[in-house]
C-alpha cells in the first residue's frame, strides 16, 4: 500500500515534505477512508518528483505552482523559464566578480612579505 510514509521513503524526503506540498496546494491530499490509511497513487508521487527536479533547477515553489497550473501554455512557461535564466546568469555574473576580488585579495597574501600584516584582514576592515 502507498501510505505517505512509502512515498516519503520511495522519494527520499520526509512525510512533513509531503504535507507541506498539500498545505500549499501543490499536490492534492487523497482522501482518507474510513477505517485505513490515505494511498497515495502514482500520479501523486509523479508530481512530486516534479517539484523535486524543478527544486534542483532552482524554482521557486511558487514558480514550481506556475508551471504545474501552466503545463499546457508553452510559451507561458518559456517566459518563465527565461526569466529564470536571467536570474541565474545575474548570479553567475556577481560570482565571477566575487571570484575575481577573491582571486587578487589572495595573491596580494601570498606576495606579502609581512607576516604581522593581512591583506584580506585589512580590506575587511577598511570600509
Amino acid at each position: 500500500m502507498r501510505t505517505i510514509g512509502f512515498v516519503a521513503k520511495e522519494l527520499g524526503i520526509s512525510v512533513e515534505t509531503i504535507k507541506f506540498y498539500e498545505r500549499k496546494g501543490l499536490i492534492k491530499q487523497p482522501v482518507k477512508p474510513e477505517s485505513g490509511y490515505r494511498v497515495y497513487d502514482h500520479t501523486i508521487t509523479q508530481r512530486i518528483e516534479f517539484i523535486l527536479k524543478a527544486k534542483t533547477l532552482g524554482f521557486t515553489l511558487n514558480e514550481i505552482s506556475s508551471l504545474l497550473r501552466l503545463s499546457n501554455d508553452c510559451k507561458e512557461v518559456e517566459r518563465i523559464g527565461l526569466k529564470k535564466l536571467a536570474v541565474i546568469q545575474e548570479k553567475i555574473n556577481d560570482l565571477r566578480k566575487l571570484e575575481t576580488v577573491i582571486k587578487r585579495l589572495t595573491e596580494n597574501c601570498q606576495n606579502n612579505q609581512d607576516a604581522t600584516s593581512c591583506p584580506i584582514i585589512e580590506s575587511l576592515s577598511n570600509s
